[in-house]
């Protein structure tokens, strides 16, 4: 690295930082005069406010719009020195397009790996105050009822209740089936189920049926306690928490819902992908910027900002769009997640070939 590179590079990350910092800032003014309602109604201490929300405001949506300010931040200091004619002594002294991509590479590579480490572990820690925030005091999400849920506890194992209440940890109506393959061997109800701790449950007005071949066993009872590997907390996860979990947290989360048959774990693959397919647009993002600035225009920086903010607000939005058409399953999460991606590096080689000409 010459210091050439390490020019490019200050001005690549300090244009970057300084592009955070100055919308963020005009975000959280704007949010601050929406929400101003909703924290007076319901006397938010300020505490709460500053430390709770506006705290993990920032790295949330640092990560979430990263592509926006790297693109931004490219455009602008990349047409600063095709206007002040430095990437033509560049040429001039003997230094390729290719070569001149070295910081810009190196650059993107440093933001790559600080947005896997803070989307994969930072962010969901702290955005869990954020989002408890939220849920407290802006929009509840979360929900203390649910119905009809029906889900494999473990192998050959299947739990379906009707109606569970979580404050009160009781569910009515319930069935258990146990499995040997396709074959079902006992099969228990009840008319009411509640939670002890450590995965034990008890069955109330429970009837007991255990089948071997053609033969069947009876037995009913008041009471009877069984384990089951679940708690209640699992059976209320929403789509918003899946920003709340790790990365090996959510993985793992995946791999057991999967093994459950549940089916709420669309948003959750959308999440898990999103972590890996938004830190790889910093380099799209990188790549289309110095191709559109690295000469010298007419319209000067303006037009290529003017640019810039059209095609990332077109970005995000694809990105946003495709998401909705995951969640409704009309494409797979991986798809959803990496299409934004691979279309505006579909726009970005042809555009890259013809400034290194």
């Amino acid at each position: 690295m010459k210091k050439l590179d390490w020019y490019i590079i200050r001005k690549f990350l300090g244009t970057f930082f300084f592009s955070i910092v100055l919308v963020l800032s005009i975000a959280i003014v704007f949010d601050l005069t929406e929400k101003m309602d909703d924290f007076f109604e319901h006397q938010v201490p300020l505490r709460e406010i500053l430390l709770d929300y506006y705290l993990p405001f920032i790295p949330y949506y640092m990560n979430m719009f990263s592509s926006l300010f790297i693109f931004i931040s490219v455009i602008f200091f990349t047409s600063k020195m095709a206007g002040n004619s430095e990437i033509i002594a560049m040429h001039a002294a003997g230094m390729s397009y290719h070569r001149m991509m070295v910081p810009y590479a190196f650059s993107a590579t440093l933001l790559f790996v600080l947005g896997i480490f803070l989307g994969g572990w930072v962010i969901p820690k702290s955005s869990e105050r954020m989002l408890n925030f939220t849920d407290k005091y802006i929009d509840r999400f979360t929900s203390d009822h649910a119905r009809n849920m029906q889900l494999e506890v473990e192998p050959g194992t299947v739990l379906y209740i009707e109606s569970f209440q979580r404050r009160s940890n009781i569910g009515y109506r319930c069935s258990i089936e146990r499995f040997e393959g396709k074959t079902l061997i006992e099969r228990t109800t009840a008319d009411r189920i509640y939670y002890d701790s450590l995965e034990y449950w008890h069955l109330d007005s429970y009837t007991r049926r255990v089948f071997s071949g053609m033969r069947e066993e009876l037995t009913r009872g008041d009471t009877m306690n069984i384990i089951l590997p679940i708690i209640p907390d699992e059976m209320f996860i929403t789509g918003q928490q899946a920003q709340q979990m790790t990365t090996p947290e959510l993985r793992h989360y995946m791999k057991r819902q999967r093994e459950r048959g549940s089916g709420n774990v669309k948003a959750f693959e959308v999440e898990y992908h999103k972590r890996w397919a938004s830190p790889v647009g910093a380099f799209i993002m990188t790549l289309l910027g110095v191709t559109m600035s690295s000469r010298k225009v007419r319209g000067g920086m303006g037009k290529n900002l003017g640019i810039g903010i059209v095609l990332t607000a077109g970005y995000i939005l694809f990105s946003t769009v495709s998401t909705t058409f995951s969640v409704n399953n009309v494409m797979s999460s991986f798809s959803a997640a990496w299409l934004p991606n691979f279309v505006f590096l579909a726009i970005s080689i042809p555009l890259y070939i013809r400034a290194s000409k």
